[in-house]
């Protein structure tokens, strides 16, 4: 037997990863949580929001889905808003239901861009340079929110200690996304170091190095220098505004419940809310379950929210922004599948002046 045809059996890597995640999420849910609220008391919190701040809520809620999309409009050239709100949908679900979601979701990305007559290579650069963007807002929110805490308040040693590492990641990527762009030699250099470095860290397990890093670096700069020099203001605002759309869904869920601006200040939740998008950076759960709860939950009662409001608040943030993303996204998924109007032969979308012979 040569093994085609044959579904891949997990590795004990993937396999053990999953056990720890859902017994990260276990533990949340059924230790940490009830030491703060219960379903029952969150249920009340909503009961007890007017019709106008539920409304609100509902609106910004909304508004942060719809942001989801900008971004990749604004990455993939061509790109109509609807198939945006196709794919962003879909694959938001597929992240925050599975483990290992990530990949099953840049897989889809590709399958339905492809299916819209894209060609790997734009979509490609779109889920790079969108990725790389999403990266710096996360990097940068903290540095903003701290200067801002520092405007209101002394700045404690830990507050400074954070704001220069996050200070220090932004702007060490910003220098090497310039480097990158700069020249095709500068790119070849930055890919052979990043290749050295991935092959020290695959050595101790035994993998064989990695090869045509500098290959892809280049062909990477070459086909998002274009788009960069063009969009990159508007990648920005994009990113910006998705950002702090979610931030706002959290923001509303804090007041509306009852935690005042006196306990926890709009700038306190900004801080708390971008440090908690940090650890997203690293997919230990999928969607970050558990992970976002605990640190949102920790962070603001921390900042003298009081404890059962703070854990309502973040429950309803949560469900408007991780499970309400799920029955949308089914919904996208299917129509995709059964959608023929949209489909296109491959490589024969609309090209623009900002998509260069080769991508």
């Amino acid at each position: 037997m040569t093994g085609v045809g044959r579904v891949p059996r997990p590795s004990g890597r993937r396999v053990l990863g999953g056990v720890l995640s859902l017994a990260l999420v276990g533990g949340v849910f059924v230790w940490f949580l009830p030491q703060f609220t219960s379903i029952s008391a969150v249920w009340t919190s909503v009961r007890d929001m007017t019709w106008v701040e539920l409304t609100v809520l509902c609106l910004a809620a909304a508004w942060n889905l719809a942001t989801y999309q900008f971004v990749m409009v604004a990455t993939t050239p061509g790109l109509r808003l609807r198939q945006s709100l196709v794919s962003t949908q879909t694959t938001t679900a597929v992240s925050n239901t599975v483990i290992g979601g990530a990949a099953i979701a840049l897989g889809l990305t590709y399958a339905m861009n492809t299916s819209w007559g894209f060609s790997r290579s734009r979509t490609s650069v779109s889920l790079l340079v969108s990725g790389l963007w999403n990266n710096f807002v996360k990097l940068g929110l903290p540095v903003l929110a701290l200067a801002l805490l520092a405007l209101s308040s002394p700045p404690s040693a830990g507050r400074i200690t954070a704001g220069l590492l996050g200070l220090a990641g932004l702007a060490v990527a910003v220098v090497l996304l310039g480097a990158l762009l700069r020249s095709r030699e500068g790119a070849e250099r930055i890919g052979l170091a990043a290749g050295r470095i991935a092959s020290a860290l695959r050595r101790p397990f035994g993998r064989s190095p990695v090869t045509g890093w500098e290959r892809a670096t280049t062909k990477f700069r070459a086909r998002t220098a274009l788009l960069l020099r063009a969009r990159w203001h508007w990648i920005t605002l994009a990113t910006l505004v998705s950002h702090l759309s979610l931030y706002l869904v959290l923001l509303l869920a804090l007041r509306f419940v009852g935690v005042t601006g006196d306990e926890v200040s709009a700038v306190e939740v900004l801080a708390v809310f971008a440090f908690a998008r940090l650890l997203t950076a690293v997919p230990f759960t999928p969607g970050g379950l558990g992970v976002i709860e605990l640190a949102l939950i920790t962070g603001l009662s921390a900042a003298g929210g009081p404890r059962a409001l703070v854990a309502a608040a973040v429950l309803v943030f949560r469900a408007l922004t991780y499970v309400l993303p799920i029955p949308v996204g089914l919904g996208t998924y299917l129509f995709w599948r059964h959608n023929r109007s949209w489909r296109r032969e491959p490589n024969s979308a609309p090209r623009t002046e900002l998509v260069p012979e080769s991508v």
